[in-house]
């Protein structure tokens, strides 16, 4: 007669992802990049597909990708204004942004990565 082997010492996905929340430096990801989606919101059509959130320096710096340097230059113009419109998603998500640094060299054109 053969043993029965019983599996019950499986965690639910509800444990699993329970725990992978304790995470901070998860956390942290997920709260950056829910930051991350309000970007268009903040800068609106003109400047939406020329640059987007690209990191968080852990001076409280949000990082962003810029097309060429006249949408940086632009939006560094921009800078005081977007940082007063981006404050509310800051403060729902708990965030800090103390300030935005425009990088023409971290874009990456999502349409033309296998080239």
């Amino acid at each position: 007669m053969s043993k029965k082997i019983l599996y019950t010492n499986f965690e639910g996905i509800d444990e699993i992802i329970s725990k992978m929340l304790e995470d901070t430096t998860l956390k942290k990801a997920i709260t950056r990049n829910n930051l991350f989606k309000f970007w268009k919101k903040v800068v609106g059509e003109k400047f939406e597909n020329n640059s987007k959130p690209f990191s968080m320096t852990t001076k409280s710096v949000m990082v962003i990708a810029c097309k060429n340097s006249t949408v940086a230059q632009e939006l560094m113009l921009r800078k005081n204004k977007i940082l007063n419109e981006i404050q509310p998603y800051l403060v729902s998500l708990k965030m800090n942004v103390k300030d935005l640094r425009f990088d023409v060299k971290k874009w990456v054109d999502d349409n033309n990565e296998d080239n």
